[in-house]
């Protein structure tokens, strides 16, 4: 399995960056904009050199979400509805539900 690579400020190998770090943080998304995997709304305002636009609506189904503990990817629709990872069961960090806005239209 290739594993994406991830931008930004990764401070660990499961995605957990130099803004949200707790046990919980373990996820990487794919932007819309770019198509890049960063851990973070931060750490693509910090990197990418360009605005970030959210995830489509009818693009819900979009292999986007990347678990930073078995490295498999989710589609937006699963990770959405789940808090923890259909794959291994590591648990995500309920809070990012406060950001969804800025990924994800809807």
């Amino acid at each position: 399995m290739t594993v994406p690579r991830i931008l930004g400020s990764p401070v660990d190998d499961q995605t957990r960056c130099v803004h949200y770090r707790t046990e919980l943080d373990v996820i990487a998304i794919r932007f819309w904009c770019c198509g890049e995997y960063y851990p973070c709304h931060l750490c693509h305002a910090e990197g990418a050199g360009h605005a970030a636009r959210p995830w489509p609506l009818a693009e819900q189904g979009t292999e986007a979400i990347l678990c930073g503990v078995c490295r498999r990817e989710l589609p937006i629709s699963t990770y959405r509805a789940v808090d923890a990872c259909p794959h291994c069961a590591a648990p995500f960090n309920p809070g990012c539900t406060l950001h969804a806005g800025l990924y994800f239209e809807g």
